[in-house]
């Protein structure tokens, strides 16, 4: 064989896993276990709102704070897990993070009160920040990007199957032993969802972790990335989008658990049943996005989110299902094309542009999902879902920026 037959051999080898191989299983079974985790603990306090509401005589808006405190926390401690995530071992800081939250959601389950209980939630925040920044950069580094798409979907698919088991299991337990019963199971299955994690994921082939980085060799990449003619309108879709979703999430309980619904928490929780779409969304929009391009796809999300927010307007149980159901497709689409666009627009630093993208992500979900309770107490269900129009209308504006730079470039 000649040297050069040689190179184009070496040249075509793939650096990254490959949809079929038995690494890409894995990694991918790895990061569906770690979404779970992250997203059954993280959301399981939804349905559990207008309990807290009772039990501690506090408003719908102080009550969001069981998540907002979470999100909020998480939001900053995403973004300084990306600035210093070219010196981390992606492996280690998961695994770890992973096993903090579910120690945290199991110590949440016996606060004495409302102020011990959000000072549990916000250090969970804080213990499940290095799961999703480092999983979204692992990705980018470790799949082959024709494949990536696909990965991220079913990574995402894995944060819908948490999200909708947390919020289904916290009802369905909440009417049996309470809301400490319901978080406390929550957190028993995050251990479990952590050692199949470690088990599974393959170590870092195309990543090293790197010494002796200055502050500014973590700024730089930011500053780069906040420069970008695409990306800061990516971040406002993230916050859009999660800001969205997470305000409807958080008042539809409220409204449900009211006449003339009435309904109690295991019915309220099944209806969440529907986020299983989410993982069917995912994987299947990240796939049609490797096809026709991530931009006319981010316009059909928009436009599920706004078609399922006119749905939930009248009061028909079956409307308003219909209603979340197309929000929840709508939602997951859109952030599995965003987060799957990080990677391939950063010029270096992904994991940088990944923290950046999850801080304006999780920013929205708890300043959006608090303000929402403030629309809710003084206009009802109407004030919610003209505050997620006006939202969606900007999320509209800055996907065609999008579309100008990408048709520019």
């Amino acid at each position: 064989m000649s040297v050069s037959s040689t190179t184009q051999t070496s040249d075509a080898t793939p650096r990254g896993m490959t949809r079929g191989s038995a690494s890409y299983r894995r990694a991918n079974i790895a990061l569906f276990a770690a979404g779970f985790a992250t997203f059954s603990s993280l959301y399981s306090v939804q349905p559990l709102m207008p309990l807290f509401s009772k039990n501690f005589d506090i408003t719908p808006a102080v009550s969001s704070l069981s998540l907002s405190a979470s999100t909020g926390v998480l939001a900053f401690t995403l973004f300084l897990a990306g600035l210093m995530s070219e010196a981390i071992d992606r492996k280690r800081l998961m695994s770890a993070s992973m096993v903090a939250s579910a120690t945290l959601s199991v110590v949440a389950a016996f606060a004495p009160g409302w102020g011990a209980l959000l000072a549990a939630r916000a250090l969970e925040g804080f213990a499940l920040g290095g799961v999703p920044a480092l999983a979204i950069a692992y990705l980018s580094e470790e799949i082959e990007p024709g494949d990536l798409g696909s990965a991220m979907g079913l990574y995402i698919a894995g944060s819908a199957f948490g999200g909708m088991s947390g919020r289904v299991m916290a009802g369905v337990i909440a009417d049996i032993g309470g809301w400490r019963a319901a978080i406390g199971g929550i957190g028993a299955l995050g251990f479990i969802a952590a050692a199949v994690f470690m088990v599974m994921l393959p170590p870092s082939r195309n990543f090293t972790a790197k010494k002796g980085l200055k502050l500014a060799d973590h700024f730089a990449p930011i500053a780069r990335h906040l420069r970008h003619g695409a990306l800061p309108w990516l971040f406002l879709s993230g916050f859009l989008l999660m800001g969205s979703f997470v305000s409807v999430y958080n008042y539809i309980g409220y409204r449900l658990a009211e006449p003339p619904f009435s309904l109690s928490q295991t019915a309220v929780g099944a209806i969440f049943v529907v986020y299983l779409l989410g993982i069917v969304a995912s994987a299947v929009f990240g796939r049609l996005s490797d096809r026709y391009g991530r931009a006319p796809v981010m316009v059909a999300a928009i436009a599920l989110m706004s078609l399922g927010l006119v749905c939930m307007l009248p009061n028909s149980l079956p409307a308003i299902v219909l209603g979340i159901a197309l929000l929840t497709v709508g939602f997951f689409a859109g952030h599995s094309v965003a987060s799957g666009w990080v990677g391939p627009l950063a010029e270096g630093g992904k994991g940088q542009a990944a923290g950046l993208y999850l801080l304006a992500y999780y920013l929205g979900s708890s300043v959006v999902g608090s303000l929402g309770g403030v629309f809710w107490s003084a206009y009802g269900w109407w004030g919610v879902a003209g505050m997620v129009a006006a939202l969606l209308l900007v999320g509209v504006a800055a996907t065609a920026q999008l579309m100008r730079w990408q048709s520019r470039h």
